[in-house]
């Protein structure tokens, strides 16, 4: 099965992880999920956050 990947440094995604894990998020079932990483992971720092203030 194929795993998708977002590449912070090209925005683009990677199918089966071609850079360096570094480089990468994921991995993800589909590209269109890949494609979102960023905003998950911003959301993920905001709940984080969100929860640092209780």
């Amino acid at each position: 099965m194929t795993e998708y990947w977002y590449n912070v440094n090209t925005h683009e995604i990677e199918e089966d992880a071609m850079s360096d894990w570094s480089q990468l998020i994921g991995p993800y079932k589909t590209r269109e999920e890949a494609a979102h990483a960023l905003e998950k992971v911003k959301a993920r720092n905001e709940a984080w956050d969100k929860g640092d203030d209780d």
